[in-house]
């Protein structure tokens, strides 16, 4: 067969994609890692990394990304700084369009993994990782004994509320409407929970304490009145949902109604030869040690597929 088409692709380079990076390089299948839009996924913009096995004090986000690419370039796994444009799973091998050029795979795994949706603000932005989070599992034991603030009005933003109420001393939770779109179950708990107040009408217009890198406050707005605020908080959590990194499979692949990826058996896509992990098909948990896990199933479900089409 042509040395141009590779046994494996994989997109994305976050947890997921790399746990199936060190596989497949092991297995001595010459993978290749297209890194993405987001290189390192989520937890390269995460600071510190305290619920991953292995490492009791702790680890920065970007330096386990590190690691886990050294360990699977170590193994011969191949990196590029590439996104897919489009891709052509109806033909043998697979055709994947990066661009500057097509490429051909055997087997793919998509990695691509879901984007948090953020409000856009400059503010935030510089202050992801220093009190602004869109992960409570993650951060919230960060915020014990402070007051936080969770942006939005859906399940998720519930949610991260009541969790957060675990650690926080109190709980904003600001919406932009004066009506919910979570189920009345999750309203319920939300508004009978002590720790937790509502604030409806409202948006974040900026988010203070840029210059000293870490959350000092809210700016504000009734969106009724116009009012301006400050509301003191020590952290600011976005509860507004994830986008998952799926469109260019729309038609190809079966996405649920929110762009996941639908899988069998835990990665098996409707596509023989595709498979799925992390956070693009994962909308339940959405942790670095899930995705990891289904990075390995992904990776050992090629090595399956190759052995029995003969690589």
């Amino acid at each position: 067969m042509s040395d141009n088409i590779r046994d494996t692709v994989i997109l994305g380079s976050g947890c997921s994609g790399l746990t199936a990076a060190i596989y497949t390089a092991r297995a001595n299948l010459k993978p290749l890692v297209l890194e993405g839009h987001e290189p390192g996924g989520q937890l390269s913009i995460t600071t510190l990394v305290e619920n991953f096995p292995g490492f009791p004090e702790g680890i920065q986000g970007p330096q386990l990304i590190e690691n886990m690419k050294q360990q699977a370039a170590r193994f011969g796994a191949e990196f590029r700084m590439a996104h897919l444009v489009s891709a052509d799973l109806s033909r043998r091998p697979f055709a994947l369009n990066i661009g500057s050029e097509t490429l051909h795979t055997r087997t793919l795994i998509i990695a691509s993994g879901a984007s948090a949706r953020w409000l856009g603000l400059p503010s935030e932005q510089a202050l992801i990782g220093h009190g602004v989070s869109s992960c409570a599992t993650c951060d919230g034991f960060f915020f014990s004994g402070k007051e936080i603030a969770v942006i939005g009005g859906g399940d998720s933003a519930m949610e991260e509320a009541l969790f957060l109420t675990r650690f926080a001393t109190k709980v904003y939770l600001i919406h932009r409407r004066d009506h919910f779109r979570a189920s009345r179950i999750m309203l319920d708990r939300a508004m009978a929970h002590p720790k937790i107040q509502l604030v409806t009408n409202t948006v974040v217009e900026e988010v203070l304490g840029v210059e000293e890198k870490e959350v000092k406050g809210l700016r504000l707005r009734n969106t009724a009145t116009g009012q301006e605020s400050i509301l003191h908080v020590s952290g600011m959590f976005l509860g507004i949902g994830h986008e998952p990194n799926a469109k260019m499979f729309a038609g190809q692949l079966d996405l649920d109604e929110d762009g996941y990826i639908k899988t069998q058996n835990y990665v098996l896509t409707r596509v023989p030869g595709v498979y799925a992990c992390g956070d693009v098909q994962d909308r339940r948990y959405r942790q670095a040690i899930t995705a990891a896990g289904t990075g390995c199933m992904a990776a050992l479900e090629v090595e399956k597929y190759l052995e029995e089409h003969g690589r």
